[in-house]
């Protein structure tokens, strides 16, 4: 893709997308980064009134789907329709396997993996009417890489992008297309968190940089980038792809650095 918004008019232009979890971090970078390509959107989130102009801000919870029904619903009645889906909302976890009970498991499935399916569910009706319908799930690195300390947000992210390539191949017939982008350790504000709550913040975030072989932490850009290049109509082949926005930390076994 040549850089979003580039083109006259913008290669969104006339397309209406929602981005899930659109309030901050990589949902606010890609909703930022659709609308400068030409797309009017509409960014579902806990905290809608946050969402800067010209995008619109709806609240939905998607941990809840009279929520998520009621907000897509509102999405397309004032975007006058969908074409693009990217569902990114989601929440974090720590520890092990047997750190986790069950009540935890289920408060990060219930957003990380319900969540997309409810959203999913709600807007491909809207879809089915587009002429350049699109889906865009943001799983992670921890679906491909044994992350220490992650086991539940691991496994809810190995979830989602089984789940992306599941509804890309149920989607072929419609035309719609679906993918997924895989980012590793992103610099947002759930990681700034992550960070301020460890023992030693500035150690830790050393230790971040390190395990990605570009030596530092994605950009929220970076990722929208590749969520944009995937949504676009641009990419009218690419379905049921993994797109790794990691720094080469999944493909790449560099030699520690001196």
């Amino acid at each position: 893709m040549s850089g979003v918004g580039t083109d006259q008019g913008g290669e969104f232009a006339g397309l209406r997308a929602i981005v899930t979890g659109g309030a901050s971090g990589i949902g606010l970078a890609t909703a930022r980064m659709l609308t400068a390509g030409g797309a009017t959107v509409a960014c579902l989130d806990l905290v809608p009134d946050t969402v800067p102009a010209p995008m619109t801000g709806i609240g939905c919870d998607v941990s809840d789907d009279a929520s998520v029904i009621a907000a897509v619903a509102a999405a397309a009645d004032r975007l006058g329709g969908i074409d693009i889906v990217v569902s990114n909302a989601g929440i974090g976890a720590q520890g092990s396997v047997e750190d986790n009970d069950d009540d935890e498991w289920r408060r990060v499935f219930e957003v990380n993996v319900f969540g997309m399916a409810r959203v999913l569910r709600a807007a491909l009706p809207h879809l089915r009417r587009s002429n350049a319908p699109a889906v865009v799930l943001t799983s992670s690195i921890a679906a491909w890489a044994g992350l220490q300390q992650r086991a539940v947000y691991s496994a809810s992210k190995g979830a989602v992008q089984a789940l992306g390539l599941a509804v890309a191949t149920d989607c072929l017939a419609d035309g719609i297309r679906v993918n997924v982008v895989a980012p590793g350790t992103a610099d947002t504000p759930w990681v700034g968190r992550l960070l301020d709550s460890a023992p030693d913040p500035v150690a830790e975030r050393t230790a971040l940089e390190a395990r990605q072989p570009i030596g530092r932490l994605v950009s929220a850009d970076e990722v929208a980038y590749a969520v944009c290049s995937l949504a676009s109509p641009r990419a009218g082949s690419t379905t049921g792809t993994v797109l790794a926005v990691d720094g080469g930390m999944y493909g790449l076994r560099p030699r520690p650095r001196r």
